[in-house]
């Protein structure tokens, strides 16, 4: 019995050797590509405050034959002010109206994705010829959409874009994990290559690459996460989690040889003494965490193999009749200067949702102008019973990751909605009210496989000394790995030869 053991344990780790030593020295190169991230001046867009506009909406949209929108806001590119409209309809590019003289910017979208990601990059201010200097220009004094087309195509400083272009699905460099879309992908003409994805509808960064990290995030995708098995879709989870059990089992079996054959064979076994002793002093030291890692990376594949994808719910219809607010009796109602505004529908009443100056939120009727006491948080009440298809029971707002929802859900600020039990678990979702999106869905399932991931594979028990500590203990245990898989090798053919 125990030599059949023994020679289990040996042939499964041959079987996984390879596949060990691509995730252990991927692993051991994570810490440096959390550390090499290319330089932006900002991740944060600081929003301006809106001025009064001129021009009526729905008298625009009117002109144009659109009866209905899903959402509304003010943006700016430079000095000029714009509706940014997002229209009712999948895949349907928002809009970009002159507030003064009610003028559509032609490829508003496009042109606003590298205003933003040109803010990202080089920081806040005007990058390219302001509005002041077009007021002398006859030709373009009322064109504040030639202003802004110029501003943004002929910067004052700067590099050049090189192309733009929009994402609607993940691809290999803009992974799932990075969560947002569509996203705008801005590439810059610069040595280092530098390519930034901006979420226009929200002015939010996602994502940076350049020549360096693609090279390290390649590396990555064929070692670690097997990118290169791709075409087997699901597939895919179906091997790792194959793998990983493999590699757990052979921990096991590893530990039991430890403890039952403390004694060195003799005869032909002395020229491998020493590599044996070796191996079985590395082994039980690296052991824990092999278990640990193949565990967590298991379940953490299982997981996405059987959970299935979010819901998508069809936003609210606005119709255009209704989307030109009284602006004194809003400020009125709000008691101080309206920053920016947007609409919202909660049960079956629509709300402005109105940012004031100085911050803070309120929801005003569109009908009466009252405001709704607690607005954000009924409007994420209403939104969370969509996603899930229950009332909310209690509600609160996040303005920090914590260990449920974590830095990878990428949103904030969202609110955390109880929806009640569904089978034997507690489910929560996280709304964001700024965009009617979900962010995130968690039961008690999850939330145990996320924390098990989290502690086990990425090393959070280190947290308690900051980063540095954490990547410390990832480089050490994932060198013990690639030590441990070499030295059972070269103690395998030398025990053969």
């Amino acid at each position: 019995m125990k030599r059949r053991l023994y020679l289990l344990h040996r042939r499964l780790s041959i079987l996984i050797a390879v596949p060990v030593l691509l995730w252990a020295s991927s692993g051991l190169m994570h810490p440096v590509m959390t550390n090499i991230r290319p330089a932006v001046v900002t991740q944060v867009y600081v929003a301006a405050v809106a001025p009064p506009v001129r021009v009526s909406l729905d008298s625009v949209l009117k002109r144009r034959h659109i009866d209905s929108i899903a959402a509304v806001r003010l943006v700016h590119i430079d000095t000029n002010w714009f509706y940014q409209v997002r229209l009712v309809g999948a895949g349907a590019a928002p809009v970009y109206v002159s507030c003064t003289n009610g003028k559509v910017l032609p490829m508003g979208d496009w042109l606003y994705a590298q205003w933003l990601a040109r803010y990202f990059l080089e920081g806040g201010g005007s990058h390219g010829v302001s509005g002041e200097a077009y007021r002398g220009a006859a030709s373009l004094a009322d064109d504040c959409c030639g202003a802004a087309a110029d501003a943004v195509l002929h910067p004052a400083k700067g590099v050049a874009v090189g192309n733009v272009s929009l994402l609607t699905t993940f691809d290999n460099e803009y992974k799932s994990i990075n969560r947002l879309l569509p996203v705008y992908r801005v590439d810059f003409e610069r040595a280092d290559e530098i390519r930034v994805y901006v979420e226009t509808t929200q002015d939010r960064f996602s994502f940076a690459m350049d020549r360096r990290r693609a090279a390290f995030d390649a590396f990555f995708r064929i070692c670690h996460t097997w990118g290169w098995l791709d075409w087997l879709g699901r597939g895919r989870m179906v091997v790792e989690v194959c793998v990983a059990l493999t590699a757990f089992v052979t921990a096991v079996l590893g530990i039991w040889i430890f403890f039952a054959t403390r004694r060195t064979p003799g005869g032909g076994m002395r020229k491998t003494r020493g590599l044996r002793r070796l191996h079985r002093v590395t082994a039980i030291v690296a052991v824990l965490f092999t278990l640990l890692w193949s565990f967590s990376g298991g379940y953490h594949a299982f997981t996405k193999l059987v959970t299935p994808a979010d819901g998508v719910i069809a936003p609210a219809h606005f119709a255009v009749g209704r989307l030109s607010p009284d602006w004194g009796r809003l400020s009125r109602a709000v008691g101080r200067p309206v920053a920016n505004w947007g609409v919202a529908r909660i049960g079956d009443q629509d709300f402005w949702r109105v940012s004031v100056e100085g911050g803070g939120l309120c929801y005003v009727g569109m009908r009466d102008y009252g405001v709704l006491q607690e607005g954000d948080k009924q409007y994420a009440l209403s939104l969370a019973s969509r996603y899930a298809g229950r009332v909310g029971s209690e509600a609160r707002v996040l303005t920090a990751f914590d260990d449920e929802y974590n830095f990878s859900d990428k949103r904030l600020p969202v609110w955390r909605v109880v929806t009640g039990r569904r089978g034997h678990e507690s489910e929560r979702v996280y709304v964001e009210t700024c965009s009617g999106e979900l962010a995130a869905r968690m039961d008690d399932a999850l939330y145990a496989e996320g924390y098990s991931f989290s502690v086990f594979h990425k090393h959070h028990f280190m947290d308690w000394g900051g980063k540095k500590v954490r990547d410390a203990s990832t480089i050490f245990w994932a060198s013990s790995q690639i030590m441990l898989v070499l030295i059972g090798l070269l103690f395998f053919f030398r025990f053969r030869k």
